[in-house]
């Protein structure tokens, strides 16, 4: 183990007193040109590594964080975020870390600016944010870029903002890997099912917008004679209607033997096969939330893609301490693996890295 480094070492070395370092070594004020060159001298040939944590426990400041994420029910992949953030800022308690998170309703614009607003007034010290439209968030993070205060996007990146650091995936090669995967088992089939969900029409999220365009552009390139026959449950129907919706698409459909989705509700039709006992469709979805993983081991879905929610949640906390705190770099882009579970590897998933 190597010599550990003391201040009073350093100072004798210098020929300065050790007020004189400690200042040099926390960037303190009121130190003579000719002091700051002889202990920056030392600290070079003795190649002194400070302690950042030992720093940052002294210097005694709180950090609050401040989690913009979608309005969500329970075990949907939002929570997995947010129980991945808030380990994070347990870990970090020792040095005065908090978070608070707020909800926007993400299909409704005037949602999303009063919790910006809202977020604004609180004066935060970073913000974790998962982005609506380009042009609604943009307004967020401009005014972010003026008060200096960073931010982590996730779910979406958008390059544009010049956020500090994103985490997810890559959402066009995962739509891609999907099809690939997919197409495995359904090369000889006549057309496929995409259950979508949206309200007015739109996408709850970009994310799986570009999914969905990187799965089709994969089917054109590869498989251009495949029908992909869409069904909507929409976001704002009653979940009683949507074994109504099923019931007819698979009665008129019956040649339909897979289907996939690119949220994290494919339990929702998982559920609907067991009800019915059909055992002839298999569901691809994404995110290991409990209701999807149960069905999985009980074979109503076949795969899942996992795209580490918990993990992206307790990063965006760690990146923004390790930037603000430790006054580290930190890494701009950090796109998530694309993993592909099935009934035989799901308990061996573990959501918690390290």
């Amino acid at each position: 183990m190597a010599e550990k480094i003391r201040i009073k070492d350093i100072a004798e070395r210098a020929g300065v007193s050790v007020g004189t370092v400690d200042r040099v070594l926390h960037k303190r004020p009121n130190v003579s040109e000719v002091a700051l060159k002889k202990v920056e001298k030392v600290l070079k040939e003795m190649n002194y590594q400070p302690n950042v944590y030992a720093s940052a426990l002294a210097y005694n400041k709180s950090y609050k964080f401040y989690c913009l994420i979608p309005k969500h029910s329970s075990e949907a992949y939002w929570e997995e975020i947010e129980v991945g953030a808030m380990k994070a800022v347990e870990a970090r308690r020792d040095f005065y870390v908090d978070l608070e998170i707020m909800y926007y309703s993400r299909l409704d614009s005037h949602s999303f600016v009063e919790t910006y607003q809202k977020c604004l007034r609180k004066n935060p010290d970073g913000v974790i944010l998962v982005p609506t439209t380009l042009e609604l968030t943009r307004q967020f993070t401009e005014e972010l870029h003026d008060r200096n205060i960073p931010f982590i996007l996730l779910d979406s990146f958008m390059p544009s903002l010049q956020p500090l650091s994103f985490y997810g995936q890559d959402s066009i090669q995962s739509g891609h890997f999907a099809a690939k995967m997919l197409m495995l088992i359904a090369q000889r089939e006549e057309s496929i099912m995409l259950m979508k969900q949206t309200k007015d029409g739109k996408m709850a999220s970009r994310q799986q917008a570009n999914r969905e365009v990187g799965f089709r552009n994969y089917m054109q390139e590869n498989y251009p004679d495949i029908k992909i026959l869409e069904v909507n449950l929409p976001l704002d129907e009653e979940r009683k209607r949507y074994d109504h919706i099923l019931e007819k698409f698979f009665s008129e459909h019956p040649e339909v033997h897979h289907c996939i989705t690119f949220n994290s509700k494919a339990h929702i039709v998982g559920k609907f096969l067991l009800k019915t006992r059909r055992k002839n469709v298999q569901i691809m979805g994404y995110d290991v939330v409990h209701k999807n993983a149960d069905c999985l081991r009980d074979g109503s879905i076949s795969f899942l893609i996992a795209q580490h929610a918990y993990q992206q949640g307790y990063f965006s906390v760690d990146s923004l301490f390790r930037a603000l705190v430790l006054k580290k770099k930190v890494e701009p882009v950090n796109y998530m693996p694309i993993d592909l579970l099935t009934r035989e590897n799901i308990d061996f998933y573990h959501r918690e890295w390290g």
